[in-house]
């Protein structure tokens, strides 16, 4: 079971795939996470990456899609895993399609939790960290017992430059020109799945369970 996860950023697509992940016994591939792994062992596709990344570049896409496709080959992937943060971009899309399809593989779903732009406006200018030690409230969904104090270390909470309203408008736009083509280019090849992700997380993951079966 191959699955790409599909949606804006905030949308909450990060939190299903850890649940796809921890229901089906396939692992959740992030390519943040394998950036990371790879320049922290020292491999030779780290090393490459590396070079772009200190130097503020992005990792071009057939070096992102050679590293995927490294950690998809281990033992771990072989019953599927539930890939999270890529591809971004069609040519991102047609570089792994075509990678995959020459190992005679492809994705078996793409799905797309669908949030409006204005309810993740609100999901997110909602967010507040702390510095100190990491932790993460909402003031509607996880409020901290003491408002704008942080339960575990009590220093006091932040709204990130990440989550204000006009930096997440910015990247709703970059989405809804990058990354929105890529629901037309899966409905396409007829992979493509919705749900309603304005529901309650459980509801989102219980509509994805119905598709995955």
């Amino acid at each position: 079971m191959k699955i790409i996860m599909l949606g804006a950023p905030g949308a909450g697509k990060g939190t299903q795939a850890k649940m796809i992940a921890e229901k089906y016994k396939i692992p959740h591939v992030s390519t943040g996470d394998i950036f990371r792994a790879n320049i922290k062992n020292g491999t030779e596709l780290g090393k490459e990456a590396k070079k772009y990344i200190d130097q503020g570049f992005l990792v071009p896409d057939e070096l992102t899609v050679k590293i995927l496709l490294d950690r998809v080959a281990k033992d771990d992937c072989k019953n599927g895993y539930v890939l999270d943060g890529f591809p971004r971009t069609i040519p991102q899309a047609e570089v792994l399609d075509k990678a995959l399809s020459e190992m005679g593989d492809g994705i078996d779903y793409a799905i797309n939790v669908d949030v409006p732009d204005e309810n993740i406006v609100r999901r997110m200018s909602g967010r507040r960290a702390c510095l100190a030690c990491g932790a993460t409230y909402h003031i509607a969904h996880i409020p901290p017992k003491k408002e704008g104090i942080c339960d575990t270390c009590g220093q006091e909470l932040v709204l990130r430059d990440d989550d204000k309203p006009e930096t997440v408008l910015n990247r709703l736009k970059v989405y809804h020109d990058q990354t929105q083509p890529l629901i037309d280019f899966y409905a396409a090849q007829g992979v493509l799945k919705n749900v309603d992700g304005t529901v309650d997380m459980k509801d989102v993951f219980a509509a994805i369970v119905d598709i995955l079966g």
